[in-house]
């Protein structure tokens, strides 16, 4: 038998290849980033750790004496420890708790506001406004007092209450009396009954100091309250 020597290679070029077929959509989800929180609430968040990370070096309690809210103190003019105030805190405990609290809290405000210069002015405006009322509070139940006050958790509070609302309205403001403000504002209401009647042992990171929740209640009524003429202002309804 003999075999010719004209073979047909037409379909024998190389090694036979299936064809590729068509990509669909890649069934693995997105990847999220680390931190997706609104940058002023980051900026916040991290402020309220670095701060105190310099606080810290100072020797003794001299910057926390220095910049502290007295009630009585009013009578001598130091208005400004209303707003100094916010911005030293009694130790790290105290310092992360209220970190992490802004950045829970103050994510959905911040993103309410929005991104742009305006809406960092109106955060950072918010979140002090409420600080120095809540601070306002406590004078008003201790006007004579010359107990310490520091820390930001009077602001922290005015953002729970905006964010209650925030809750309640699906992204924007919502009602007064939705079922998050409630719930929330009945929720701060225990915790700080609690600390009223057992004192800072119910309050993680609280290092034994005193707890003012006098402060805590009266910031998260300003948030509730405020949130909607200042989003009015802002032209963010």
């Amino acid at each position: 038998m003999t075999i010719s020597a004209w073979q047909d290679t037409s379909q024998d070029r190389g090694p036979r290849r299936d064809p590729i077929p068509p990509r669909g959509p890649d069934p693995r989800p997105p990847r999220e980033p680390m931190f997706n929180a609104p940058p002023q609430a980051m900026v916040l968040t991290v402020a309220i750790v670095a701060l105190y990370g310099l606080q810290s070096l100072m020797p003794g309690d001299q910057v926390a004496q220095l910049f502290a809210f007295y009630p009585a103190g009013l009578g001598y003019g130091r208005w400004d420890t209303l707003v100094t105030a916010l911005f030293v805190h009694g130790g790290w405990g105290h310092a992360l708790m209220n970190a992490a609290f802004a950045l829970a809290f103050g994510a959905p405000v911040a993103q309410f506001f929005g991104p742009r210069l305006p809406g960092w002015l109106w955060f950072f405006g918010f979140y002090l406004v409420c600080g120095v009322l809540a601070n306002l509070g406590f004078a008003a139940v201790h006007p004579n007092s010359m107990d310490p006050l520091v820390g930001a958790s009077g602001a922290v509070s005015g953002l729970m209450g905006a964010a209650a609302r925030m809750l309640g309205g699906r992204g924007r403001v919502g009602r007064l009396f939705s079922p998050p403000v409630l719930a929330m504002g009945a929720a701060l209401l225990v915790i700080n009954l609690l600390v009223a009647v057992l004192g800072s042992i119910v309050v993680p990171g609280a290092g034994g100091a005193a707890i003012a929740w006098e402060a805590h209640i009266a910031g998260f009524l300003a948030g509730v309250l405020l949130i909607g003429p200042v989003a009015r202002f802002a032209e963010r309804r």
